[in-house]
C-alpha cells in the first residue's frame, strides 16, 4: 500500500511551511523552463531585454502559483482531495488553511501576475493582454468554474498549449515583437514534457480520481494507455531537437538535449511498472527535473550555436 496524503507530511508545520506547501514550489520549473527557452531563442538572434525577461519570468511564476492555489481550493470544494490520495497533502482539504485564505491568496497572486503583464503590454503591445488573460483564465478553470476542464480529460492539452506553445512563443515575442516558426517548434518538446508531468500525477491518482468523479485523461483511457502516453510524450520530446536541426534553420547544438536520455529512459520504466505512491511521487519530481534539464540544455544549445 502507498502512503496516504496525510502521511506524507509529519511533525509541526509553521505558517511559512504551510504556504510553501500550498504554492507547490516544486512545480515552478514547469513555468520557468519555457521562459528560458523562448528568451534564449531571442537572445541567439541578438534580441534581449533584461526587464522584459524578468517580467515574463515573474509573471509565469505568479500564474503557476495562482493556478496551484486555485486548484487546491477548488479540489477541496469538490471533494477530490481525500486522505486516500497518494500525493502530498493539500492544505485546504487537509484543514491546514481556511478556504477563504487560500482564495484570497489566489486573487493576490494572479493580481501580481497582472502587474507583470501590464509592463509587458507597455513594451510589447496589447497582444500580451490576450495572452495573459487566457493564461490566468486557464489556470482558474482547470479545476474551477461550472465545467472544469481538468475533470473532463483536457488537462494535458491545456498544459501543452499554455506551458509549451504560449509560454515559449510568448517569451520570444516580448523580446522580438514578432514570431518565427522556430519559436513554435522549440515550444513543442517543452510542452510535451510539461504535459508529461501531469500524466504522472494523473496516473498516480487514477483510482482516487475515479472514485471522486474526476474524469482525467488517465481515468478515461486507463492506466496502460496512460503509461504509453507518458512514454510517447517523453520520446517525441527527445526526438525533436535533432529533427529541428535536420529540418534546417536550427543549430546542431540542440543535440545537447539528448544528454537527458538516461534519466528519461529510467523514468519511463518507473511509470510503466510502478503503482505505489512513493515511486510515482519520485517520478513526478524527477520528470520536473527532466523538463528543467532539457530546457536548460536547449537554451544553452541555442545560445552557443545561435538559432540558425
Amino acid at each position: 500500500m502507498g502512503a496516504r496524503a496525510g502521511d506524507l507530511v509529519t511533525g509541526p508545520r509553521s505558517p511559512a511551511h504551510i504556504w510553501v506547501m500550498a504554492a507547490r514550489l516544486r512545480t515552478l520549473p514547469a513555468s520557468l523552463a519555457p521562459v528560458l527557452v523562448g528568451t534564449s531563442l531571442a537572445a541567439a538572434a541578438r534580441h534581449f531585454h533584461p526587464l522584459s525577461f524578468l517580467a515574463a519570468l515573474l509573471g509565469a511564476v505568479f500564474i503557476q502559483v495562482g493556478t496551484n492555489l486555485s486548484n487546491d481550493y477548488s479540489d477541496a470544494r469538490r471533494g477530490a482531495d481525500t486522505e486516500e490520495r497518494l500525493g502530498p497533502v493539500r492544505v485546504t482539504a487537509g484543514g491546514l488553511l481556511p478556504p477563504r485564505q487560500v482564495l484570497v491568496a489566489t486573487y493576490l497572486t494572479f493580481g501580481a501576475a497582472v502587474l507583470c503583464g501590464a509592463y509587458l503590454i507597455a513594451v510589447a503591445g496589447w497582444v500580451l493582454l490576450a495572452v495573459g488573460a487566457a493564461s490566468i483564465l486557464a489556470g482558474v478553470l482547470y479545476t474551477g468554474g461550472p465545467r472544469p476542464y481538468g475533470y473532463e480529460g483536457l488537462g494535458e492539452l491545456f498544459v501543452f498549449l499554455f506551458f509549451g506553445i504560449v509560454a515559449v512563443s510568448g517569451s520570444y515575442y516580448v523580446q522580438v515583437q514578432h514570431l518565427r516558426w522556430q519559436a513554435f517548434a522549440c515550444a513543442v518538446p517543452v510542452g510535451l514534457l510539461a504535459s508529461a508531468l501531469l500524466v504522472v500525477n494523473n496516473v498516480r491518482d487514477i483510482d482516487t480520481d475515479r472514485r471522486a468523479g474526476k474524469r482525467t485523461l488517465a481515468v478515461r483511457i486507463g492506466r496502460r494507455r496512460t503509461r504509453a502516453l507518458y512514454a510517447a510524450m517523453v520520446g517525441i520530446a527527445l526526438l525533436a531537437p535533432p529533427l529541428l536541426w535536420l529540418a534546417g534553420g536550427m543549430t546542431p547544438w540542440l543535440a545537447l538535449c539528448l544528454l537527458v536520455c538516461p534519466l528519461a529512459v529510467r523514468l519511463v520504466r518507473v511509470v510503466a511498472s510502478r503503482t505505489d505512491g512513493p515511486a510515482l511521487n519520485g517520478a513526478l519530481a524527477q520528470t520536473g527535473l527532466l523538463q528543467l534539464a532539457f530546457c536548460l540544455l536547449m537554451s544553452a544549445g541555442l545560445l552557443i550555436g545561435g538559432s540558425g
